[in-house]
């Protein structure tokens, strides 16, 4: 059973830095493209940032020049480094992954964690 693990969400004040962590855990043969996206009440969930296996990352223009995506892939975790966070930031995030494991070829999600940019 594989599982997506998220943290570092929390309150930050505006113009502040968060560093999420998303690391995948089971039985684990290997994983392809890994990303962040995001979520607000009543809006549909977004792409933030995405990183595939060995290529260049991808980034939601919204956050382009002050998000970081990064990979360990010895660690199967996956990073977002937000910089120069702004209110509109707020939202939960979410980890996934396409990932080869016993069960095959297959998305998962983690479970989100709660971002709040606010004085």
């Amino acid at each position: 059973q594989v599982q997506l693990v998220e943290s570092g969400g929390g309150l930050v004040q505006p113009g502040g830095s968060l560093r999420l962590s998303c690391t995948a855990s089971g039985s684990i043969f290997s994983i392809n493209t890994m990303g962040w996206n995001r979520q607000v009440p009543g809006k549909q969930r977004e792409l933030v940032a995405v990183e595939t296996f060995g290529g260049s990352p991808n980034y939601a223009d919204s956050v382009k020049g002050r998000f970081t995506i990064s990979r360990d892939n010895a660690k199967n975790t996956l990073y977002l480094q937000m910089n120069s966070l702004k209110p509109e930031d707020t939202a939960v995030y979410y980890c996934n992954a396409e990932i080869f494991g016993t069960a095959g070829l297959k998305n998962y999600w983690g479970q989100g964690t709660q971002v709040t940019v606010s004085s």
